[in-house]
């Protein structure tokens, strides 16, 4: 089935050219189906990038998803045009009176700052409390991972001597779940922040299970409710170019950055990207859309608390 997006948003026809089949709002309209309500609470700097990359993760379901971009009032992107903002991004405000089946909440590039310093630190706080009645499932990824740890169950995150950036090999701790199913023994994810959490941290807490982690790149996921949240520390939605802009990026700042491991073949900037996470990216985005929004919400979404 396709996804219902809002009209003229230009991950549709960005998505049309990769054959990922979309659909605005009024088309979709005319079609007699419950779709899912998915909200996206983007943060990264580039909203468009963002937006598409997790539209195409989400496009690969047979359920019809209506996905709504939310805003802080508290927050002024900078790197987005203002017309796109108002044109398909509506504040928290307006949209805390409604609940949806799922939510995603993603990065920033905040991470090298106290949780408090963040200016919309207090508003965010209030989103995070509201997706726990409000949402059947949230996914939190990157620093949104680190900041609901920390919102929650006040587990702290570290500063990295230098930053973790590449691919990284991976396992399951937690055999059977449903969040799992068709991965492999091991499985690759795209990893680029400068701060960790530990799992010393996570296991102290009861509420919360340590789903994946790596050798490399440490805690991965992180359940809680049995599914309701999701924390994860890294960007398997990332597209094969991310890393590479991010690399570039940094080189012509001047910053201190390595070539991303494992990520370029041979580990060679002139050789190409490697791609090995599309596959786990798929699965675990379709397996939580499945079997922890899908099969999960109520059919009446008044009834989610």
């Amino acid at each position: 089935m396709p996804l219902n997006l809002p009209d003229k948003l230009p991950a549709i026809e960005l998505l049309k050219e990769e054959n990922i089949f979309v659909i605005d709002n009024s088309r979709a309209s005319s079609q007699d189906i419950r779709p899912l309500k998915i909200v996206v609470l983007n943060l990264m700097p580039i909203k468009i990038t963002t937006e598409t990359d997790l539209v195409r993760l989400l496009s690969n379901t047979p359920l019809q998803l209506e996905i709504t971009f939310m805003k802080l009032k508290s927050h002024t992107s900078k790197n987005t045009p203002i017309e796109h903002m108002q044109a398909f991004y509506h504040d928290f405000d307006v949209l805390k009176s409604q609940k949806f089946d799922g939510m995603i909440i993603t990065g920033a590039p905040v991470e090298q700052m106290p949780f408090e310093d963040v200016n919309y630190w207090e508003e965010i706080s209030e989103v995070f409390n509201w997706a726990h009645t409000h949402v059947t499932s949230t996914l939190y990824i990157c620093w949104a991972a680190q900041a609901g740890l920390y919102h929650f169950y006040g587990v702290p995150k570290y500063p990295l001597d230098k930053k973790m950036f590449g691919v990284f090999r991976h396992e399951i701790k937690v055999q059977g779940l449903p969040i799992f199913r068709g991965f492999d023994d091991e499985f690759f994810v795209p990893h680029s922040r400068h701060t960790e959490i530990h799992r010393e941290d996570i296991l102290k807490v009861k509420d919360l299970t340590l789903l994946a982690e790596s050798e490399d790149a440490g805690v991965y996921m992180v359940m809680a409710r049995n599914g309701r949240e999701f924390f994860i520390t890294g960007h398997s939605e990332y597209a094969p170019n991310t890393l590479d802009g991010e690399y570039k990026r940094d080189l012509g700042k001047g910053l201190p950055i390595e070539v991303p491991k494992n990520y370029y073949r041979n580990d060679n900037p002139e050789e190409g990207v490697l791609v090995r996470w599309r596959g786990h990216a798929n699965l675990m985005f379709s397996n939580w859309l499945n079997y922890y929004v899908y099969q999960e919400t109520p059919f009446d979404i008044n009834e989610i608390k």
